[in-house]
């Protein structure tokens, strides 16, 4: 063979030339005999459970939609907080809280000068 049948401007390998050989006698070898009788597609090829499958399939796309749907479409988010109020004006006087601890005597500090 010439370079030129290759494609790649190289000389072919041992190799190659086998390959192509056996590819050769292989097809030389096969003839009409060899071959089935054509026949028409049976309805066997289509088996009956491919709708079935279809179905199926259709549903869980179905159900990925709505779940898919229904976990984004919540809205978790905190709430911003409600605008401060001013504050209301006390209605009655505050009422003294009842203390138990007794008030010490008086002290003077240390800093200070002496009387």
């Amino acid at each position: 063979m010439n370079d030129c049948a290759t494609g790649t401007g190289t000389a072919p390998t041992p190799v190659e030339e086998r390959l192509r050989a056996a590819l050769a006698a292989r097809a030389q070898s096969v003839g009409p005999a060899g071959l089935r009788p054509p026949r028409p597609p049976s309805a066997a090829t289509h088996p009956r459970w491919l709708p079935v499958r279809r179905i199926a399939v259709g549903l869980l796309a179905l159900a990925a939609v709505v779940a898919l749907v229904f976990l984004t479409g919540r809205d978790d988010r905190p709430r911003p907080a409600e605008p401060a109020r001013s504050p209301r004006p006390a209605t009655g006087a505050p009422t003294p809280v009842p203390t138990t601890v007794r008030p010490s005597p008086a002290q003077p500090s240390p800093s200070s000068p002496a009387p």
